[in-house]
């Protein structure tokens, strides 16, 4: 039976709006959910089971408000859902990378996945890098996998279409889109959920060697320009040009 570990990670709701206060995101007012990208991931490990059998677990790091994705994947159908309790605040992708690694190493995962990336950094390292730390091999952006008992055959896109990729286990997969639309949770699944216990994963915290100074919103965008009449078609070629670099 294959343990099989998926890594979820909650974010700012995509369409949330962030304020900046003081130099620092304000995220005080935000509605929070799973990251979409680890959706898919989800929807894989399960898929992942339904084929060959085994055991999946859910793990995610951060404070205690992050035990809500957890339920929302037990209720989904994941065995076990654990978190490694770390405070609010920032922690680089180093320190992020060594503590979930050695999570999944003493959960006894064979197989991990996770997002292509997350929806608040869009960074796309932690996948290689847990799999870096744990000397496993990694493969990215996969869209297709047929699971066999010891090995995966995944569809990853290539600058030639699609790639056609073999690994065996252990490894670290990021997901795509491609699997199935992620499955959605049915009320009894639920109310099981709200009942189940997260398990406080303990790992040495890890410092790392970077800090945010501070956060700004991007500048506002400068005001249109519009042309009337066709002696400024120049002109307006010239800005298409040199400014919009679209011709």
């Amino acid at each position: 039976m294959v343990e099989i570990l998926v890594l979820i990670k909650q974010v700012p709701d995509t369409n949330a709006k962030i304020e900046i206060k003081d130099g620092k995101a304000d995220l005080s007012m935000v509605k929070w959910i799973t990251s979409p990208y680890d959706e898919y991931a989800l929807e894989v490990a399960l898929q992942h089971k339904e084929a060959v059998g085994g055991t999946v677990t859910a793990l995610t790091l951060g404070p205690a408000r992050c035990d809500k994705i957890l339920k929302d994947a037990k209720a989904l159908g994941v065995d076990n859902i654990a978190r490694i309790d770390a405070p609010e605040g920032y922690l680089d992708s180093f320190s992020v990378q060594s503590m979930l690694a050695e999570a999944c190493n003493s959960l006894g995962a064979e197989i991990i996945y996770c997002g292509k990336a997350a929806a608040d950094t869009n960074a796309g390292s932690t996948g290689p890098g847990v799999a870096e730390k744990l000397g496993w091999p990694s493969v990215a952006n996969v869209t297709n996998i047929i699971f066999g008992e010891s090995s995966l055959e995944l569809m990853q896109p290539s600058f030639e279409g699609q790639a056609k990729i073999g690994v065996n286990l252990p490894a670290v997969i990021t997901c795509d889109k491609g699997m199935g639309e992620p499955r959605r949770a049915n009320v009894k699944g639920i109310m099981m959920a709200k009942r189940a216990n997260v398990d406080l994963i303990g790992v040495e915290t890890v410092g790392g060697n970077t800090s945010v100074v501070g956060h700004a919103s991007p500048p506002d965008k400068p005001p249109g320009k519009s042309f009337d009449g066709s002696e400024h078609v120049s002109t307006v070629v010239k800005l298409l040009r040199d400014e919009a670099n679209v011709i």
